[in-house]
């Protein structure tokens, strides 16, 4: 009687312990994947529109373009359709929403906060092509640290001290963990992925096709 009340008396902690250990991991789950409410965000950027980076806020139709400055694919797009879509921007002819990701490491963090930094001298859309266009060849090579981010805004005609202090800072670190949260949220795991509208391009013959990403947005509304 004794052997099996202390077996009984064993299973239950081992219960009890699995039930706690479930509840702790659900419990951080939760907190971890949680937007930081009080992160510092760039001017431009729109709580409601998953923290991402918000140009022409009042124009239609509505382009979320997710990416990762680390992102070779995201550079390959970015040459192939970020021309159209910077004059798309340019003449209002769309809302287009930047959410930077970070999932490639900690020189992502350092870029999309260079890119936010960036928004806040109206400069992003100059910023986000100098990034690509100057993308290091390995991930997290050590050569998007602060000084260089501050020369590549420097390039394209930023000039503030706020800026810099700004990069330096890190200033929307915090931000780019509420993008991640997100993004998550919108199911996006991979970069680049584009929605026009709510719904999502097709990756394998849009992407890459200039005249096809053109007659995606057009079909969507942008005349």
């Amino acid at each position: 009687m004794t052997t099996n009340s202390g077996d009984k008396g064993t299973r239950n902690l081992v219960i009890i312990m699995v039930s706690f250990i479930v509840i702790v991991g659900v419990v951080f789950s939760i907190i971890s994947n949680r937007s930081n409410s009080t992160a510092q965000v760039p001017a431009a950027v729109s709580e409601a529109e998953g923290y991402g980076i918000v140009l022409n806020p009042s124009a239609t139709p509505k382009i979320d373009v997710y990416i990762d400055y680390q992102c070779p694919a995201c550079r390959a797009f970015e040459i192939i359709n970020g021309g159209y879509l910077n004059e798309v921007i340019a003449q209002n002819k769309a809302k287009v929403v930047y959410h930077p990701m970070t999932f490639i490491g900690p020189e992502s963090i350092l870029a999309a906060n260079a890119a936010a930094c960036a928004a806040d001298e109206s400069k992003f859309v100059d910023m986000n092509l100098a990034l690509f266009q100057n993308q290091p060849t390995g991930e997290n090579s050590g050569v998007w640290q602060s000084e260089a981010l501050v020369a590549l805004g420097k390039s394209v005609g930023i000039k503030s001290n706020s800026f810099e202090k700004c990069v330096n800072d890190g200033t929307y670190v915090k931000w780019t963990n509420n993008v991640a949260v997100e993004s998550g949220k919108a199911n996006v795991n991979s970069t680049p992925t584009i929605f026009i509208n709510g719904k999502e391009m097709d990756r394998k013959t849009e992407y890459g096709d200039p005249v096809k990403f053109k007659a995606a947005l057009a079909a969507a509304g942008v005349k």
